[in-house]
């Protein structure tokens, strides 16, 4: 029996597996435990998880991170191109610069990360510095220079997912609106259609349905929602989000599409 690559990282997406367990599993030769892998993973569910297909540059000089973060993003619905060089990437960019975003790691061949960040700025493309460099001084050269955000390896797919959006969106380089099952979600306004018909939602709750919305397909825990909806400094329990989920349930007629995760979290299945 063969697993598709993609299907193999489509399961750790969801999982939200963190990137050094998953680099851990793609270094190990091991079929029997990659297609075993597989299989537990691609039990979870089935579909992309994101509606997005803004374009993504890829600048990291190692293979098998370029690669991973390619596939991840790819089955997370975006578009994108990976350069293994700065000199390369800097060529191609003379003639190929509309990207929407960027992710960069700082130790390159030829140019490095920091020198890129001046040519992106030029074409108008944010970026996201993702580097083992985690020294405070590279981090303030890299904010200060422009970047917007500065992620340190390893990290989780998850988290570098919900970054990208939070770039996205600052930057005006996102769509206002999605859809998912019979629902109209629309991020500037603030309203949420059903078949059509508006329904009211409190802000919280307009905020928790557009996490599950956006990672669609994927179980996130009751503390990362909290983390994501209600902040970081969030000081509450986790049954705060039980009763906001209730209610997206029985204002939007979701009982059937917003799974409970055993001893876990949610998730809004399409």
């Amino acid at each position: 029996m063969v697993i598709s690559e993609t299907k193999f990282f489509r399961g750790i997406l969801r999982c939200n597996m963190p990137f050094y367990i998953f680099f851990t599993i793609m270094t190990f030769k091991s079929r029997c435990l990659i297609w075993y892998t597989c299989v537990v993973l691609n039990t979870i569910m089935q579909g992309s998880v994101n509606v997005s297909k803004n374009k993504i540059l890829i600048i990291e000089d190692e293979t098998a991170i370029a690669k991973m973060l390619a596939m991840n993003l790819t089955v997370a619905g975006y578009e994108t191109q990976i350069y293994y060089e700065g000199d390369t990437a800097a060529k191609e960019l003379f003639s190929e610069h509309n990207y929407d975003l960027a992710l960069l790691d700082v130790m390159l061949p030829g140019l490095d990360g920091f020198e890129l960040l001046e040519i992106m700025k030029r074409y108008d493309i944010p970026v996201i510095f993702l580097t083992a460099k985690d020294d405070v001084e590279s981090k303030i050269q890299g904010l200060k220079g422009g970047a917007e955000d500065y992620i340190v390896k390893p990290f989780e797919m998850l988290e570098l997912l919900v970054r990208i959006e939070k770039v996205l969106e600052r930057t005006h380089k996102t769509s206002h609106i999605i859809n998912v099952l019979n629902m109209e979600i629309n991020f500037e306004e603030h309203t949420v259609k059903v078949d059509g018909d508006e329904v009211s939602l409190k802000p919280m709750e307009f905020e928790l349905l557009s996490v599950l919305a956006k990672n669609k397909n994927r179980a996130i825990s009751r503390e990362k929602l909290l983390q994501m909806v209600w902040g970081v400094d969030y000081v509450g329990e986790t049954r705060t989000v039980d009763v906001h989920i209730g209610q997206l349930r029985k204002k939007l007629g979701l009982s059937e599409h917003i799974k409970t995760v055993s001893k876990l979290g949610y998730r809004l299945e399409e």
